[in-house]
C-alpha cells in the first residue's frame, strides 16, 4: 500500500443529514462542495438512521429513501462523487437507538445510577460497553464496506454520555456490562454515580480504556475490509478528530482550536488532525449561522497548525445560506490552491507549553495555562502545546524549553520525561504547584525547599513581587504563593514584599522586603530548572498586567541555553501571532492577525502595517513570498538571521521561503 490518502492535504465538507434529506440532489451538493474548495464529502451513512437499504435489524432504514428512484442515497452519492474525483467519508452515529430496538435489547443501553434509561426525543442512548457498540457496529461497517467504496469513517459521539443534548446530567452508566467491566478493572472500588463520587477518576480511566480499545479494534476492522480506508476518531485512530464549535453560555477561549490541534500534533506529528468547523452558533441553534470572523478563525487556526480543514452544515447547502460560509470558502480554497505548502507541514517551535492533566481546581489551572499561552503568543515565542500525560512520548531533545504551568504533582513517567529534557540540556520551568508532591520538589529536590504555602485568597492579599523594570511598581500575587528556601547552588530573584494592612487608607504602609523569592533557578546537569512558586499566567489572564507577562517570559528565556534565542525577532505588534513550520515547500510561517479577538467574539481585525521578521536560517531562500498578498518579499542576510520584510496583513498571511 502506498502512502494513505490522509497523509496528504485534504479538505472536507460535511452534510449532517436529517430523515427528510433522503431525496438529496447529490449532483447539486457536489457542485457546492467543489465550489467551496473541498475534495472530500462527509456524508451521513448509518447508525441511528441508515441512508441505504440496510438488511441489518440493528439499524432503522430511513423511510424517506422511498423518494429516491434508486432507494439508496449512499449508492447514488458515492457513484456521483467518484465521477468527479471526490472521496466520500461515512458519518456513523451509534450513540442512539429507537424505542423498539431498545425494548428488545435493553442490555445495549445506558442505565442511570437510579436504573433509568437515558431518553431524548424518543431515542435511547447506547453504552459503549454493550453489545451494540462492541459487536453490532462492526456488522454495520462490514455491510457498508461490502457495498460502497468509502474512503473512511467518522463516528459521532462515541462516548459514555453522562449528559444529553440538553446538557442534562444523567450520571455514570450502571448497565450490566459497565458494572462487570468496572469491577474487573478496579476490584473493591465502588461504582461511582457522578464526578463527586470517590471512584470517579478511576471510572474515567476505565471508560477511556474501553473507548481506546473499541477505537483500535474498529480501526483494524476497517483496515481488514478496506486497506485504503481511514478512521477519524481519537488518538488510536488514523486521524484525530476535533470539532471547533461555539456554545451559548460558554466563555470563549479564542485559541481553543489552535490549542487542540497543537496538542494532538505534538503527541504524534505523523497523525493528521481533522478540524470540523461548525458553521452555526450552537447545537440547539443549528439554523443560526456563526459569525464570519468566528468561523474563519476555526479554519485559520486549523491550517496554521497543520490540521486538515472541514466545514459542517445541517442538511444540504441550500439549507444553510450563511454569510460565514463565504469566509470558510475563501480559506478552504486557499488551502486547496497551496496544497504543496501544507504537504507535511509540521511545527518548528522549540518551546513546549504543557497542558495539565489535573482535574481538581481546574478553573485556576486553566487560567494559569491560558495566561501563559497568551504571554508566549504576544511576546512572539512560538510554542507547541503538549498534554501532560503524554510528556513521556516527546523526544527529550525536541524542545529547548518546557513550561509546565500549575500542573500539580507529576506522575513518575512525567518526572522521568522532564529529567530527560534536563539531561538533554533543555530548560524546564515550573509555575504554581507544578512538580511539587507533599511539599517536596519532584525534580532536583535540592534546588529549593518549600517552607510554607499561602493557598487562600486572604493569605496572599496585599502580597507583592517586584516584577518588571521599575522595582517600585509592584505586582500583586494572586492565586497562591509558596515560600521557598533556595538550595546552595540556586539563583533567585523577585523577593516578595510582605503583607501589610491595605485598609483603611490611613494604615496602608509597612510593607517590608522578605527573602521569599518569586523565582528560583539552578543548573541540573547540562540543563536548567526554573521554579516560579506563584502563577504569573493567572495574574496576566485575570488582572491584565503586561509587565507580568513581559517579566516572566523574559526571565525564563534568559535561563535557557538555546542558541539564538527562542523568541522571533520582529517589529510587528503583539497582536500578530507568528506560527513557524516547515513543509515539503520549505519554511512556512503563518502570520495571524489577532487584533480581532474581542470579548466573547471575533471581529474584523485591523490591518497590520508592514514590518520585519527575523529568522535563523542556515541557507538563504531562493524566493520569499507572501501567499495571501501574492507578492515576492525583500529579504536580507544579517549574520545567522534572514530578515524578511512583510506586507500589510489583513486577517492572515503565509510566508513561504523556497530553498531555505
Amino acid at each position: 500500500m502506498s502512502e494513505p490518502w490522509w497523509h496528504t492535504p485534504f479538505r472536507t465538507f460535511q452534510t449532517n443529514l436529517r430523515e427528510i434529506d433522503a431525496g438529496l440532489d447529490v449532483e447539486s451538493v457536489l457542485d457546492a462542495i467543489e465550489d467551496y474548495g473541498a475534495d472530500t464529502w462527509l456524508l451521513s451513512v448509518g447508525g441511528i438512521i441508515a441512508n441505504y437499504p440496510s438488511e441489518l435489524d440493528c439499524q432503522s432504514v430511513n423511510p424517506a429513501l422511498a423518494e429516491r428512484e434508486s432507494g439508496d442515497l449512499i449508492g447514488d452519492a458515492v457513484a456521483a462523487a467518484r465521477a468527479r474525483g471526490i472521496r466520500v467519508l461515512g458519518r456513523m452515529d451509534f450513540s442512539k437507538i429507537d424505542a423498539r430496538r431498545a425494548e428488545a435489547n435493553p442490555q445495549w443501553c445506558f442505565v442511570s445510577p437510579d436504573g433509568a434509561p437515558q431518553l431524548y426525543n424518543g431515542y435511547r442512548s447506547v453504552c459503549p460497553s454493550g453489545e451494540y457498540y462492541q459487536s453490532k457496529s462492526f456488522d454495520v461497517i462490514s455491510e457498508v464496506l461490502g457495498r460502497y467504496d468509502l474512503a473512511g469513517f467518522f463516528f459521532n459521539w462515541m462516548s459514555f454520555n453522562e449528559r444529553d443534548y440538553s446538557r442534562r446530567y444523567w450520571g455514570v452508566c450502571h448497565c450490566e456490562p459497565c458494572l462487570a467491566g468496572f469491577r474487573a478493572f478496579a476490584p473493591g472500588v465502588e461504582h461511582p454515580r457522578d464526578p463527586g463520587s470517590p471512584g470517579y477518576r478511576t471510572w474515567q480511566r476505565f471508560a477511556a480504556g474501553v473507548l481506546d480499545d473499541l477505537t483500535a479494534r474498529m480501526r483494524a476492522h476497517v483496515r481488514s475490509l478496506a486497506p485504503e480506508a481511514g478512521l477519524i476518531l481519537g488518538d488510536r485512530a488514523d486521524i484525530t478528530f476535533h470539532e471547533a464549535n461555539n456554545a451559548v453560555g460558554r466563555p470563549l477561549w479564542h485559541h481553543a482550536t489552535a490549542e487542540a490541534v497543537s496538542a494532538a500534533r505534538s503527541g504524534d506529528p505523523a497523525r493528521p488532525v481533522f478540524v470540523n468547523a461548525v458553521s452555526f452558533v450552537d447545537m440547539p441553534y443549528r439554523w443560526a449561522g456563526e459569525d464570519p470572523h468566528h468561523l474563519g478563525q476555526y479554519l485559520l487556526q486549523a491550517i496554521a497548525h497543520g490540521a486538515q480543514p472541514s466545514t459542517y452544515i445541517m442538511g444540504g447547502p441550500a439549507d444553510s445560506p450563511f454569510e460565514a460560509l463565504d469566509v470558510g470558502r475563501q480559506i478552504t480554497r486557499f488551502h486547496r490552491d497551496h496544497a504543496d505548502v501544507y504537504a507535511g507541514l509540521t511545527s518548528t517551535a522549540r518551546v513546549a507549553l504543557v497542558r495539565t492533566s489535573a482535574t481538581e481546581e481546574i478553573e485556576r489551572r486553566t487560567s494559569e495555562f491560558q495566561g501563559c499561552y497568551l504571554s508566549l503568543v504576544e511576546r512572539h515565542v512560538p510554542f507547541d502545546v503538549v498534554r501532560q500525560h503524554r510528556l513521556d512520548q516527546v523526544a527529550a531533545d525536541r524542545y529547548d524549553l518546557v513550561v509546565v504551568p500549575d500542573g500539580g504533582a507529576l506522575r513518575p513517567e512525567e518526572v522521568s520525561a522532564l529529567e530527560g529534557v534536563l539531561a538533554a540540556g533543555g530548560t524546564v520551568a515550573l509555575t504554581g504547584d507544578s512538580g511539587w508532591s507533599e511539599g517536596a520538589l519532584q525534580l532536583a529536590g535540592d534546588v529549593a525547599t518549600q517552607k510554607a504555602v499561602f493557598a487562600t485568597e486572604e493569605s496572599v492579599r496585599s502580597l507583592h513581587l517586584p516584577v518588571g523594570e521599575n522595582e517600585g511598581d509592584l505586582t500583586p500575587v494572586v492565586g497562591g504563593f509558596a515560600v521557598l528556601e533556595p538550595g546552595p547552588q540556586a539563583r533567585s530573584g523577585w523577593h516578595a514584599w510582605g503583607r501589610a494592612l491595605y485598609g483603611p487608607p490611613e494604615k496602608c504602609y509597612g510593607h517590608d522586603r522578605t527573602g521569599h523569592p518569586g523565582w528560583v533557578s539552578a543548573d541540573v546537569g547540562p540543563g536548567r530548572l526554573v521554579v516560579l512558586p506563584w502563577r504569573p499566567g493567572l495574574v496576566y489572564r485575570e488582572v491584565g498586567l503586561s509587565r507580568v507577562r513581559d517579566a516572566w517570559v523574559a526571565t525564563v528565556l534568559e535561563q535557557t541555553r538555546a542558541e539564538g534565542g527562542l523568541a522571533v525577532g520582529t517589529d510587528l505588534p503583539e497582536q500578530l501571532q507568528i506560527v513557524p513550520g516547515r513543509s515539503s515547500a520549505g519554511p512556512v510561517i503563518h502570520l495571524l492577525n489577532r487584533s480581532g479577538d474581542a470579548s466573547q467574539r471575533f471581529v474584523q481585525p485591523l490591518p497590520i502595517a508592514p514590518g520585519t521578521v527575523r529568522l535563523r536560517l542556515e541557507r538563504d531562500p531562493t524566493r520569499a513570498r507572501a501567499l495571501v498578498a501574492g507578492v515576492d518579499l525583500n529579504w536580507t542576510r544579517e549574520g545567522e538571521e534572514v530578515v524578511i520584510h512583510t506586507p500589510q496583513i489583513g486577517a492572515f498571511d503565509v510566508l513561504n521561503l523556497t530553498g531555505a
